[in-house]
């Protein structure tokens, strides 16, 4: 992983219609989504049936658009398709997730929050902190509290 940071927020997918108007500015051109989500969460956990029919061209696409730090988290598939290889790119196997990944939507107290960020942060790895549903106060809340805490 090329980013240094312990710990990255961010949301399940970010073409998430229900933030047009609300997370996105209007008239936003749809190949700039990514771009601007990335203005505000360092990580994207993409679901197998996004990122595995993505060509090279388009993951190259999305690897220019957003900065060396992002990181695109990936849901295992039954399928055939890998991911490409970047340090940027990472696979969440069962056994990754449950060393790196906090869910907000099945855990949303700050305080535990909070302690496991102190947990990754005396280990020295990171922790991705997702939303599944896209709950923008969630979301800004995480981002709060990482900043709060120096991450």
């Amino acid at each position: 992983m090329t980013s240094r940071a312990l710990v990255l927020v961010g949301a399940m997918n970010w073409d998430r219609p229900d933030w047009r108007g609300r997370f996105y500015p209007e008239g936003l051109p749809d190949d700039w989504l990514l771009s601007y989500y990335n203005t505000q969460f360092q990580a994207v956990y993409l679901p197998a049936t996004v990122w595995q029919p993505a060509s090279d061209a388009t993951w190259a696409q999305w690897l220019e658009d957003t900065q060396d730090g992002f990181c695109f988290v990936l849901e295992p598939g039954g399928g055939l398709a890998t991911p490409p290889v970047s340090p940027r790119i990472l696979l969440a196997t069962p056994a990754w997730t449950a060393a790196h990944v906090w869910w907000l939507n099945e855990a949303s107290d700050a305080r535990a929050l909070a302690q496991r960020i102190a947990q990754q942060a005396a280990i020295r790895e990171p922790l991705f902190v997702f939303s599944r549903d896209g709950n923008l106060a969630q979301l800004e809340q995480a981002n709060s509290l990482r900043q709060v805490m120096g991450y």
